[in-house]
């Protein structure tokens, strides 16, 4: 097993434990995701198969193709070669996503867990800078796992990033999930003027 190897399932155990404990912690004991319950509405008698082939059967196919990078990282043809400094960069690159996803979710939770919060806006810390740190976040942990196929000689699964990219950003994520929050939440609209939606603002922004 490389050090390159190792480096990944450190990464990936990481980033797959965080994830799922966070969503356990979030979702036990509350009702159903809104935007599944509205697919099931939306599909009447139909919605057995549908979901099926919508949320199950889709989910796995994405599955099977965006963690391509994660496969060709252990079996590409430099796959055992020694770590370089840019190994050090995909991790960097994997650690401010990480950051920004973990981070982001914590904000959150914490925000949430305070009754005085209840119908306001959390922006400050991550989400000062962006809208949705841990969407954006999640993207850049999937660019930092392509580097290091990039690395192992796998050039060819850079649709992978790309792919995540683009669901966040305009299908499953930000899209999906702002289309009830423009409309639900007292004050939105100027954070929507004032914030990113997703690539995080780096400079301060200019005061009229």
């Amino acid at each position: 097993m490389s050090a390159r190897t190792i480096l990944l399932g450190i990464i990936t155990t990481i980033w797959g434990l965080r994830l799922s404990l966070y969503i356990f912690q979030r979702n036990h004991g509350k009702p159903e995701d809104f935007r599944y319950a509205k697919w099931r509405e939306e599909a009447g008698k139909d919605w057995w198969w549908r979901s099926f082939f919508k949320v199950f059967l889709l989910q796995g196919i994405l599955l099977w193709i965006i963690s391509t990078p994660l496969l060709a990282t252990q079996t590409g043809s430099a796959s055992n070669s020694a770590l370089a400094c840019y190994d050090l960069i995909a991790a960097i690159i994997w650690l401010t996503g990480f950051a920004f996803e973990a981070g982001g979710d914590y904000q959150l939770a914490r925000f949430k867990a305070d009754r005085a919060n209840k119908g306001k806006l959390l922006t400050t810390g991550f989400w000062s800078v962006t809208r949705h740190p841990n969407y954006w976040g999640d993207a850049v942990q999937w660019w930092g796992f392509y580097l290091l196929a990039l690395i192992s000689g796998a050039w060819w699964t850079i649709f992978s990033p790309l792919i995540m990219t683009y669901l966040l950003r305009n299908v499953s994520g930000v899209a999906m999930l702002e289309k009830s929050l423009k409309d639900t939440k007292p004050g939105y609209a100027e954070y929507i003027a004032n914030t990113p939606s997703f690539m995080p603002r780096i400079l301060p922004r200019k005061k009229r």
